[in-house]
């Protein structure tokens, strides 16, 4: 009997998993591969920083230029920029550090013409390292702003 119990509950979990994979795929399966091709090239590229700089260099603006144009041509898309810092600093300064890099990538992309209610900012500060370490190499790639498709 103990083992008939154990079979059926063990078919049942198998059962609800299943079900739960099934319907994270009819999710993705709503979208269309331009959409799907849109939110990748959107959330792929990162703008990085200099040390406690915030000013867009020149060389990410042509690919802010590709993430506003597919902003626009999908009004649908929501997009959170995400401030990030290196380890060195206060958490409050690299807070407000982060929220200015946030910032300068959103008014370069409203500038660009993205509609503002498409986009919204977060600052990290130093908490959410893309590479754990220290050294100029580790903290060059911390000192980022991350994009995160975050509605479509």
């Amino acid at each position: 009997m103990k083992r008939y119990a154990l079979a059926l509950a063990l078919v049942l979990a198998l059962a609800a998993g299943f079900g739960c994979a099934k319907k994270t795929e009819t999710i993705q399966d709503g979208i269309s591969p331009e959409m799907q091709a849109a939110i990748q090239q959107i959330t792929d590229a990162r703008v990085y920083f200099a040390f406690d700089k915030f000013d867009i260099k020149p060389e990410y603006q042509d690919m802010l230029k590709a993430k506003a144009e597919l902003m626009k041509q999908f009004p649908s898309i929501r997009v959170r920029i995400e401030g990030n810092c290196d380890e060195r600093g206060t958490q409050e300064y690299n807070l407000a550090l982060g929220e200015r890099r946030a910032r300068a990538a959103y008014e370069y992309l409203v500038t660009l013409g993205v509609n503002p209610g498409q986009l919204e900012m977060i600052s990290y500060g130093k908490e959410n390292p893309a590479v754990q370490g220290t050294g100029e190499a580790v903290w060059a790639q911390n000192r980022r702003d991350d994009f995160r498709v975050i509605a479509h």
